[in-house]
């Protein structure tokens, strides 16, 4: 029963593919568990084992962007959290997210969302003279004196789109990956960097086929 794409367990590279197309149409392990006819501690091996292998295609493929860059950030936890709500809500793990337009997008966790921790981020993977969307979070102030053209909308002003100035794509991402993350029943915490970088990883490669590039690169390199 030789297995071309996986060394990890005992299972024909026939289930193994059907297992993988499952993975690629991002059906939870507890249905392709049954879909596959596979034990699930065994496809929660190889889903976990998939998605560390999604994490170090993502690093590999990594970009700066320029041109038009929106920037954002969001909170991901419990829905109500007692305390104090929005910005900093007691609880939940802050998230940065830069999105190119018509491109890419890059997810960084952040211990919070001061100008302290936005900035290098930004920094670090806008090259400068690019022109930055955000809306009208003040960690934001400084962006032009860091050699970035910079527009605000202001939803606290109930402005959502102004002509090109919004930040509609980035919070589409959110949406995005928050629906991707319900249907998993919940994550534990150790788990969350995982999944962030899979949706990602999936957005990224929103107009490709993920099961050929997946099929491709197990096969020069078998998930051990």
């Amino acid at each position: 029963m030789k297995n071309r794409y996986c060394n990890l367990t005992h299972i024909s590279e026939r289930k193994f593919r059907v297992l993988l197309k499952q993975f690629s149409l991002d059906i939870p392990a507890a249905t392709a568990a049954e879909i596959s006819l596979l034990n699930r501690n065994t496809v929660n091996r190889i889903y976990t084992k998939l998605r560390e292998r999604v994490f170090q295609l993502g690093i590999v493929e990594a970009e700066s962007f320029t041109g038009d860059v929106e920037v954002d950030e969001s909170y991901f936890g419990a829905r109500r959290v007692r305390g104090k709500r929005g910005r900093g809500a007691r609880g939940k793990t802050p998230v940065i997210g830069l999105l190119k337009r018509n491109g890419r997008v890059y997810t960084q966790v952040i211990p919070n969302c001061t100008r302290e921790e936005l900035m290098p981020v930004i920094r670090g993977k806008i090259f400068s003279e690019s022109t930055v969307y955000t809306d009208g979070w003040k960690s934001y102030d400084g962006l032009v004196v860091n050699g970035y053209k910079h527009y605000r909308i202001y939803h606290s002003e109930n402005e959502f789109a102004r002509g090109k100035n919004h930040v509609n794509g980035i919070e589409s991402f959110w949406g995005y990956t928050k629906t991707r993350m319900v249907k998993l029943r919940g994550i534990r915490k150790e788990k969350f960097l995982l999944h962030l970088k899979e949706s990602e990883w999936r957005f990224n490669h929103r107009h490709d086929t993920i099961y050929k590039i997946l099929l491709t690169e197990l096969r020069k390199n078998p998930l051990i």
